[in-house]
């Protein structure tokens, strides 16, 4: 698989479409180029994997400090295909009718009554993907939406302000150390993460919003384990090491190097690898409808669920979603018992009963089940 990526977007202000979009400026710094990223090939497969499937669930990224997680999901933006919205929607809705939120049946029913009727196409605009990050320090006002002060104050209406979590609609939600994040915010993602659908009711405002996003969380595990309940949400579980190979740190430091002394310049000369990437991610998110899963590998997936006792049906689930879509990112029209095999432990690791007496590392344990059942 290619490590390349794309290029970072110039974000648009919601009123311009692509074709019309200014050129990006020179006082915004672009993020470390994804393709720049010295190893940590678990880590950028699982990445990848969740961009041409979100259905997947999410990424976990757990491992030592300074080992590239947040700088590599903050390159996020940059590798993925920017998509079709209604133009000022806070939520990011599609332009069609079967998906628009309040915000745009608003507009479409003052449009109206002025006696025009605009159409999907010209309501529609380019935007970047959304890709948002939610602090630690974050009320919960602020993540899931609150009364709009100032309109409340200005004009005397109660109107809602949109948090985080509509932002995130069709996008990423990144949360850095997030086994560090509180307990009632915890609850919070549980119950949209499951329905899809933020409600807020507070200040005699009731409110129901879309809120589909993959769950993008990274964390030091010396500092904490995550709730069973948040992390069994996460479809894939990535855990990463300090890299011990001296040419590779040097590589690393030599990059970074160059990063910060010209951010521009480093970017534009990773902007092949990253276009490369860009297009691969593409052609595989097209290719994904048509990739076929046998039932013969199916079998094996759930097999090899029973022989690790996971519970829950959320383990084939997300083996056959990850496999269907590392199938499409190699180009391939079927899974293939070769693609479960390479994304098992991403998918499984984190899904393991706890046992306290068990010594054996839960990647080994994983390991051993894929070589008896897959051999």
């Amino acid at each position: 698989m290619a490590t390349e990526t794309a290029t970072p977007q110039p974000a648009t202000n919601g009123s311009t479409t692509a074709s019309s979009a200014p050129a990006p400026s020179t006082d915004i710094v672009p993020p470390f180029p994804f393709a720049a990223i010295v190893g940590q090939a678990e880590l950028k497969l699982a990445l990848m994997l969740c961009i041409v499937n979100p259905t997947i669930g999410g990424v976990m990224v757990m491992g030592h400090r300074g080992t590239a997680k947040s700088t590599a999901v903050r390159a996020l933006a940059a590798m993925l295909p920017p998509i079709k919205a209604v133009q000022g929607c806070s939520y990011s809705c599609l332009p069609d009718a079967a998906g628009l939120c309040v915000h745009v049946r608003a507009v479409l029913a003052k449009s109206a009554e002025g006696g025009k009727v605009p159409t999907q196409k010209s309501l529609a605009v380019t935007i970047p993907v959304p890709v948002v990050d939610l602090p630690l320090g974050a009320t919960e006002d602020r993540v899931c939406g609150t009364l709009d002060i100032e309109r409340a104050l200005t004009q005397g209406v109660q109107a809602f302000a949109p948090g985080l979590l509509a932002r995130a609609n069709r996008g990423f939600l990144y949360i850095d150390e997030v086994n560090l994040l509180e307990d009632h915010l915890v609850d919070v993602l549980l119950d949209v993460a499951a329905s899809g659908v933020n409600v807020v009711e507070r200040e005699g405002i009731s409110i129901r919003h879309p809120a589909r996003f993959v769950l993008v969380g990274s964390g030091n595990p010396e500092e904490g384990d995550l709730r069973p309940q948040l992390l069994d949400r996460f479809g894939l579980h990535a855990r990463i090491m300090t890299i011990t190979s001296v040419d590779e740190r040097v590589e690393i430091v030599k990059r970074r190097r160059a990063y910060d002394s010209d951010p521009h310049a480093f970017t534009a000369l990773w902007e092949k690898a990253t276009t490369k990437l860009q297009r691969q991610i593409k052609a595989a998110q097209k290719r994904l409808p048509e990739v076929t899963l046998p039932d013969p590998v199916l079998y094996k997936i759930a097999e090899l669920c029973v022989k690790l006792e996971i519970d829950g049906h959320r383990g084939e689930l997300t083996l056959s979603r990850a496999a269907t879509s590392l199938a499409a990112i190699d180009g391939h029209d079927e899974v293939r018992v070769e693609d479960v095999r390479r994304i098992t432990i991403l998918a499984l690791r984190h899904r393991l009963r706890k046992d306290p007496l068990e010594t054996q590392d839960d990647a080994v344990r994983i390991e051993r089940a894929v070589e008896e059942v897959l051999a």
